[in-house]
């Protein structure tokens, strides 16, 4: 299981990283596939119990990658963390298959609640650079957060939200055959649209 999820990690690297040469060199070089692998090892010993040894082991990737990912956080394989310094990944934190992360974001909580408290990421998702994505919330699939962006609020799927707070400002919709690209001009989810 192990060695099939770092192979879906390193496909995601060469298929959303043009600079990529080979999957030899992701391999070898690339923090977010390593940050990644040490995630899943430090994800097993949490779900096994042996909770300290798994902080032990994310905080090793914290130190060697720049990237800190909680070892209860929950990542489906595929995803690819682009340029990872400074990416955050909290404890209740879900992230779906294909999801690219690129520097600086963060999925995290809004202060001292217990239970579920940071996001939801469905599949296919780009958070962009220095996104911000706080709280139990849910990120829809193929939705994309803008550099910057502070979402506090659900973000529907194959939506664009972008600002401080975010605000939904396209909305792409499958329609049988094709696909049907809208402006939104209501509020929704808490959301703001423009």
């Amino acid at each position: 299981m192990f060695f099939k999820r770092l192979r879906a990690d390193i496909s995601a690297a060469k298929r959303n990283d043009p600079a990529a040469r080979s999957k030899l060199e992701i391999f070898l070089t690339y923090s977010g596939v390593r940050a990644l692998s040490m995630h899943r090892i430090a994800n097993f010993f949490y779900r096994v119990h042996l909770k300290l040894l798994a902080r032990i082991i994310s905080q090793r990737a914290k130190f060697k990658t720049g990237i800190e990912i909680h070892p209860a956080a929950k990542i489906a394989s595929g995803v690819f963390i682009d340029h990872g310094s400074g990416v955050v990944i909290g404890e209740t934190a879900e992230v779906g298959e294909g999801t690219v992360l690129y520097q600086g974001a963060t999925l995290g909580g809004t202060g001292k609640e217990s239970g579920k408290r940071h996001p939801t990421v469905g599949r296919n998702c780009v958070i962009s650079a220095g996104a911000k994505v706080l709280g139990n919330i849910k990120i829809g699939d193929c939705a994309k957060i803008g550099a910057g962006a502070v979402v506090l609020c659900d973000v529907p799927a194959y939506a664009t939200a972008v600002g401080v707070p975010a605000r939904i400002i396209l909305r792409k919709q499958e329609s049988g055959g094709g696909e049907n690209l809208q402006q939104s001009d209501a509020h929704q989810g808490g959301v703001q649209t423009s």
